[in-house]
């Protein structure tokens, strides 16, 4: 794994043209960005990641930042597809996988520590995917595309506070219905925005989280 000082380098590489760079960063950011895709266009989104790279391998060399910047970067532009392709279709976001999946879990599998670990897979973002709209896509571009609240916030058009509140609620409300609920980590116990518990692993992760 190329850790994101590395990562820096290998953006600025293929802004000047690398094509091994670029390839790099294609392999390091897609599976992220399909997950992410999945929650807004379901089975679309392969479709919609081939049509977001075409524009990222366009716009790279307009694209100033690091490995951070161009996580951003990437998931707007994704984003702006999904979007386009839902209004053209005028549907709602659909899952690819039932959710149920998730649900039929016993609770000897250590679910609420596994909570987190759970969203690579389909079953996963699928779930997420049936969150209200708000709280998928802040959890899928916290934890899944690694973005802080302050980048999440400006893609969304949200500020970070509202971004942390929603990936909190999401993260409870997975936890239910993985029947194993904990207690939130100190400082979101003393935010008025708290409204319940979530999972040990969910809330260690938001904690870390910048």
């Amino acid at each position: 794994m190329v850790d994101a000082e590395d990562l820096d380098a290998v953006v600025l590489a293929a802004r000047s043209g690398d094509e091994g760079a670029f390839r790099l960063l294609y392999r390091t950011q897609q599976p992220a960005l399909l997950r992410y895709l999945r929650v807004l266009v379901g089975e679309d989104a392969e479709d919609v990641a081939s049509e977001a790279w075409l524009q990222i391998a366009r716009d790279l060399r307009t694209f100033s930042g690091g490995w951070d910047g161009f996580r951003g970067w990437t998931a707007t532009i994704a984003r702006h597809r999904a979007m386009d392709l839902l209004r053209s279709q005028r549907r709602r976001p659909q899952a690819s996988t039932p959710v149920e999946l998730l649900t039929e879990m016993s609770a000897g599998d250590d679910t609420a520590d596994r909570a987190l670990e759970l969203v690579t897979t389909d079953a996963a973002v699928a779930m997420i995917a049936s969150l209200p709209p708000e709280q998928a896509e802040a959890i899928m571009l916290r934890v899944v595309v690694g973005l802080d609240a302050t980048s999440t916030g400006k893609i969304l058009g949200r500020r970070a506070g509202a971004i942390r509140t929603a990936a909190y609620r999401g993260l409870k409300q997975l936890a239910a219905r993985l029947g194993q609920p904990a207690h939130p980590p100190p400082e979101q116990r003393r935010s008025s925005s708290w409204t319940g518990p979530v999972t040990t692993s969910a809330a260690h992760a938001l904690k870390e989280m910048r």
